[in-house]
């Protein structure tokens, strides 16, 4: 059996989460992790679109927006770990899940594996986007031009163009989060928790089928929800995918 360390210290947790501290009278508690070069406020329109019953909080990893003077993760597993203690230093009984898009897609994923391995509170629901272990491919400008992939991913809003302190943050932390990404290597693993997956149609970043792959990481495969659009869909289609989350939470954070 595999001998696991202790999961690292990690300071400042309420600079890891928006808002810091959880709806207190909130049943169900949601983490949503962003993607690649992405920030925290890519996620502020979701608490007003769900029910008060489901405390909403955005992971704001080191590197961007606010926290864009410390210093990215450039690593995938000592990422994660910090995720896991982030996590689970903030639970308080209550059942969670856990949304990530695209490589928030790959760390809700490897978070939830790190979570069971070690014994401690799984999310009662795992929900990605725009990402799977099988199919998915990010575009050569990645790692070669930060700047440019998050052009032509459209993941580059033009108030940070227009900020040159902004930009420069965006693109390291594009690049650290690209040499994250690069770490994955797919070891087939399961979760024990119920998965749903969701995407663009036209999403380029996708082979076809691709996000049905999820079928073969849990024995409670909850489909794929598909919507018109790239790999940033989820722009114009966020009020239908809460919608859908108001619906499945309650039910699958009752337990059995």
């Amino acid at each position: 059996m595999e001998t696991l360390g202790p999961l690292p210290e990690v300071q400042g947790a309420s600079r890891w989460l928006h808002p810091a501290d959880a709806e207190p009278d909130a049943e169900l508690r949601l983490f949503l992790l962003h993607h690649s070069g992405g920030g925290a406020s890519m996620y502020r329109e979701w608490p007003a679109r769900l029910p008060g019953s489901v405390s909403c909080q955005a992971v704001q990893l080191p590197g961007r927006q606010e926290r864009r003077r410390e210093a990215p993760y450039t690593r995938l597993g000592p990422l994660v770990e910090a995720l896991a203690r982030v996590v689970s230093d903030e639970l308080d009984g209550r059942a969670y899940a856990v949304f990530g898009h695209s490589m928030g897609a790959l760390l809700a994923y490897r978070l939830t594996v790190e979570m069971e391995r070690r014994g401690l509170p799984a999310p009662a629901l795992l929900a990605v986007s725009g990402w799977a272990p099988e199919g998915f491919s990010a575009p050569a400008a990645l790692s070669a031009d930060p700047l440019e992939a998050l052009r032509l991913l459209g993941g580059l809003p033009a108030a940070v163009e227009a900020d040159a302190e902004l930009l420069a943050a965006a693109v390291r932390a594009m690049g650290a989060d690209g040499a994250v990404c690069a770490q994955f290597s797919d070891d087939g693993a399961a979760v024990g928790v119920p998965v749903v997956a969701y995407s663009g149609r036209e999403d380029p970043l996708l082979a076809p089928g691709a996000m049905r792959s999820w079928a073969g990481r849990t024995d409670e495969f909850l489909g794929c929800r598909t919507f018109p659009g790239d790999h940033f869909y989820l722009r114009t289609h966020a009020r239908a995918i809460t919608a859908d989350l108001a619906q499945l939470l309650p039910r699958y954070a009752a337990g059995p």
